[in-house]
């Protein structure tokens, strides 16, 4: 498995989570896990995906999340989960 973590924060708005898994849909990256606050106007998610199975490098979906996030006013971080795991360590 090849698990990459999605972050995404703005001002929430309809269709955030359905713009970006039809995107990961179209491309066969799998969600494993995903969860998502809302406090006030501020929406985060955070998903944890498998792209195994994509059809577009990381560097495609790092490309693709980009312009959704400037398309829908968010900053969206894709990192691989080793990295996220590495950097959040104690």
């Amino acid at each position: 498995m090849n698990k990459v973590i999605i972050t995404v924060l703005g001002k929430d708005t309809v269709g955030i989570i359905a713009k970006i898994c039809t995107h990961l849909a179209a491309e066969h990256i799998n969600v494993l896990d995903i969860n998502q606050t809302i406090v006030q106007d501020l929406f985060h998610m955070m998903m944890i995906v498998d792209i195994s199975t994509a059809d577009e490098s990381l560097e495609e979906l790092t490309a693709a999340m980009n312009r959704i996030g400037e398309e829908m006013g968010l900053r969206i971080h894709v990192q691989r989960e080793e990295i996220f795991e590495a950097m959040h360590r104690i």
